[in-house]
């Protein structure tokens, strides 16, 4: 089996890096195959950004994304630019504060304050991308909370560790409080 997301936004949202650690929670602490591409603009903020991620139990042969399986637009250009490119019964999670979603038949969608929440719980909204991580681990079966948060420990040292493991659960309490499904399966 194979997830491919699609992460989009707007550069120094931590789009990127996000994407990366998403790769390498698979592969280090999950053991899956999974591949990470990247572009951006050439503005280093502020600039689109995407980033794209294939998990998967079997080889990995193709690195782009073309349709994925789930979506996560953190600006309004960025959804416009990706939402219809979401395979029929995808999910899209967006941010209800930064995207005004329009009807997608095609997908389903999720709209959380994720920014607004980790703003108001750690007075700072930096950690927004590990707030987004945290609520994909409620969504998606194979997206263990642990293990992001070995992945954390791993990528960040002292303060800023404990700031991403607490927007990480802040993600995943916040998704659970608010949707009503079991996660997804992919794998």
């Amino acid at each position: 089996m194979i997830c491919r997301f699609v992460f989009s936004g707007a550069g120094g949202q931590g789009i990127i890096t996000a994407a990366i650690l998403l790769s390498e929670t698979a592969v280090y602490f999950d053991h899956l195959n999974a591949v990470q591409t990247q572009s951006y603009g050439p503005e280093a903020r502020g600039g689109s950004a995407r980033a794209d991620v294939i998990v998967s139990s079997e080889r990995i042969n193709f690195p782009k994304v073309v349709q994925p399986n789930i979506l996560v637009c953190l600006n309004q250009e960025s959804y416009e630019k990706y939402n219809g490119i979401v395979r029929p019964g995808g999910l899209i999670v967006s941010d209800s504060d930064l995207v005004k979603r329009r009807k997608n038949p095609a997908a389903r969608q999720i709209e959380l304050p994720l920014q607004e929440t980790v703003q108001k719980e750690l007075q700072t909204s930096l950690p927004l991308n590990i707030c987004v991580l945290g609520s994909l681990s409620r969504l998606i079966d194979f997206l263990k909370l642990q293990s992001l948060e070995k992945a954390l420990e791993k990528r960040f040292k002292g303060r800023m560790e404990e700031v991403n493991k607490r927007a990480l659960k802040i993600g995943y309490e916040l998704t659970d409080s608010f949707v009503n499904l079991p996660p997804l399966s992919f794998l």
